[in-house]
């Protein structure tokens, strides 16, 4: 995919596989939903969860956000990616208020769990694409 269709697919698809490593070295997959904020990924998550611990030891993470059904159907993209928590509420808020509006939740229940939560922002270093439609 060029870099204007990879942006519309981010914005177009709902949710993406942010794969962190644990302790152990084994990968760890959690779904996220997320927001693209001047190109780059942003999601949050509740500041005791395993993700997060696992980013703190080792901010690195790869993302994948995919589409399809069929093989001919099938497209998606990867990030690798490093990852910066942010704690600071009015961030952690700024990132709840964007998903709310983006998924269509409540903004007053999203706001009320901001203290609790981590904001993760995604910088890409990498990206790899693939549109099975274009075969």
């Amino acid at each position: 995919m060029s870099a204007a269709e990879v942006a519309a697919f981010l914005d177009a698809e709902r949710t993406l596989i942010c794969a962190t490593l644990g302790r152990d070295g084994w990968p760890h997959l959690m779904p996220l939903w997320y927001v693209v904020r001047d190109g780059e990924c942003w999601a949050w998550t509740y500041a005791k969860s395993q993700k997060v611990r696992n980013l703190e030891r080792d901010p690195r993470c790869t993302l994948q956000v995919e589409a399809g059904e069929r093989y001919d159907e099938l497209r998606g993209v990867m990030m690798r990616c490093t990852c910066t928590l942010h704690r600071d509420v009015e961030v952690v808020a700024g990132v709840g208020e964007d998903l709310a509006e983006r998924y269509g939740s409540a903004r007053a229940s999203m706001l009320a769990q901001a203290p609790k939560r981590v904001a993760m922002h995604f910088a890409a270093r990498d990206v790899a694409s693939w549109d099975h439609r274009k075969l």
